[in-house]
């Protein structure tokens, strides 16, 4: 028994985690054009797994999301809105 803990307890030491990291990101959303638009965004961008939080703004033409990057990805988010009919893009 004494082995495998040993054991256990050296693969744990030599294997590097993988930590996820918080991140946010700002799309351009160019084509919302009426007050459903940011709605729509919202809740494409909501769906997506890992995603923590979802600003948009009509009068920006944008959508500031948080996100846990182990568990989604910008592709991810740019996907959502695009299949939702809105294409965006980080905004550099």
């Amino acid at each position: 028994m004494k082995k495998h803990i040993a054991a256990l307890a050296f693969a744990l030491t030599i294997t590097a985690p993988t930590w996820a990291a918080v991140k946010t990101v700002t799309l351009s959303v160019p084509s919302m054009h009426c007050a459903m638009c940011p709605v729509t965004v919202k809740n494409a961008l909501s769906k997506v797994s890992g995603v923590d939080k979802v600003e948009v703004s009509l009068e920006k033409k944008e959508a500031v999301v948080t996100f846990d990057d182990a568990k989604a990805s910008v592709d991810a988010l740019t996907k959502a809105t695009k299949d939702a009919g809105y294409p965006s893009s980080v905004e550099q």
